[in-house]
C-alpha cells in the first residue's frame, strides 16, 4: 500500500490537478496546449539532453536491457496490429495506429517520475538508456509500416524521406541526439548554460504531468470497446509481462529489471494520439485508449511495483 500512496498517488495527483484546472475553467484549453508545447517541444527535450549528456554511456548501454524492453514493445505492436485487423476487422491503416498505441508507452511523463519516486534518482540511468532510443524506434516502426501499406504510388525513396523527416523533426529525438553529441565529444558546458538547463529540467516533469491532465480532459470515452480494451490489456499487462520474462531469461540486474518493466507498464503516451491524428486513423481508439489506460494504470503500476524485486 505504501507504494500506492508514496509513489503513484503524487504523480497522478498532479495529472488530476491539470484535469480539474480545465474542468473548472481555471485554465483554458489553449493555455494547456501552450503548456504542453513548452513541455514536449522544449522542457522535456532539454531534460533528455541533460541526462544523455551526463550519463556514462558505456555502463548503461546494455544489449540485454535493450533486447528485453524492445522485444516486448515490438510484440505489443504486432499483437495490436494483428488483433485489431483480424479480431475487430479494422483496416490495415487503423491497425497500424492501434498497434502504435500498444507500442508507445509513456516512458518520459509517467515512467521517469514513477521510477524516481519508487527507486531513487540513481535508478533513472537505465530509464534514460531505454528512452534514448524509444521515440526513434517507435516512430521508425510505426511510420515505416504505415507508409509501406498506405499506397504504392510513392517510391521507396520518397517514403524514406517521409519516415526520416517525421523522426528527426521530433523535438525529443533532437534533444537526445544533441545529448549524445555533447557526451561523445566530451564537451563541457559553461556553468551559466548548465545552470539554465538545470532550472528547465526541474520544471519539465511537473509541467508535463499537469499539462497531460489538461489534455486528457479533452478526450472523451467513445465506442470501439474491443480495440480499446485490447490497447489497455497489451500496454498495461502484456507488454511488461513479456519484458519481465525476457529480463529473467537474460539475467538483468534488479535495477535494469525495474526500469525496463516499469517503463513497459506505462499507459500509452499522448504521442499515440498525435500519430493517429497525423494519419487521420483510429483517433477515437487512440484518445480513449490513452484516457482509460492512464486511469487504469494507477492500479496496474501498483501491482508491478509489488511484484518487482
Amino acid at each position: 500500500m505504501s507504494a500506492l500512496l508514496d509513489v503513484i498517488v503524487p504523480v497522478f495527483l498532479i495529472i488530476g490537478f491539470g484535469y480539474c484546472s480545465v474542468w473548472t475553467r481555471l485554465f483554458s484549453i489553449d493555455t494547456i496546449d501552450g503548456l504542453m508545447k513548452f513541455s514536449q517541444n522544449f522542457a522535456i527535450p532539454v531534460l533528455l539532453f541533460n541526462a544523455i549528456a551526463k550519463v556514462d554511456l558505456i555502463n548503461i548501454f546494455d544489449f540485454n536491457l535493450f533486447f528485453s524492453f524492445y522485444i516486448g514493445a515490438t510484440a505489443g505492436f504486432l499483437i495490436g496490429f494483428v488483433g485489431s485487423h483480424f479480431l475487430f476487422s479494422r483496416s490495415l491503416e487503423d491497425s497500424v495506429v492501434i498497434g502504435f498505441c500498444c507500442l508507445f508507452s509513456n516512458s518520459v511523463m509517467l515512467g521517469l517520475p514513477i521510477t524516481e519516486r519508487a527507486y531513487g534518482e540513481d535508478a533513472l540511468r537505465h530509464n534514460f538508456a531505454i528512452v534514448s532510443i524509444h521515440a526513434p524506434f517507435c516512430y521508425f516502426l510505426g511510420i515505416t509500416v504505415m507508409e509501406l501499406i498506405k499506397s504504392n504510388e510513392k517510391s521507396l525513396r520518397k517514403k524514406s524521406v517521409v519516415i526520416l523527416k517525421a523522426m528527426f523533426s521530433n523535438a525529443l529525438v533532437v534533444g537526445i541526439l544533441l545529448g549524445f553529441l555533447v557526451n561523445i565529444c566530451g564537451i563541457n558546458l559553461a556553468k551559466s548554460i548548465q545552470a539554465s538547463i538545470d532550472m528547465v529540467t526541474a520544471v519539465a516533469l511537473p509541467a508535463a504531468l499537469f499539462g497531460m491532465g489538461g489534455i486528457l480532459y479533452q478526450y472523451r470515452p467513445e465506442g470501439d470497446i474491443g480495440p480499446i480494451t485490447m490497447v489497455c490489456l497489451v500496454s498495461l499487462l502484456i507488454h511488461p509481462a513479456i519484458v519481465w520474462i525476457a529480463g529473467l531469461n537474460l539475467e538483468l540486474t534488479d535495477m535494469q529489471m525495474r526500469s525496463a518493466v516499469i517503463t513497459a507498464a506505462m499507459a500509452p503516451g499522448i504521442n499515440t494520439y498525435v500519430f493517429a491524428n497525423m494519419y487521420g486513423r483510429a483517433k477515437r481508439v487512440a484518445s480513449t485508449g490513452v484516457l482509460l489506460s492512464t486511469a487504469l494504470s494507477i492500479g496496474t503500476v501498483w501491482i508491478w511495483l509489488n511484484l518487482l524485486p
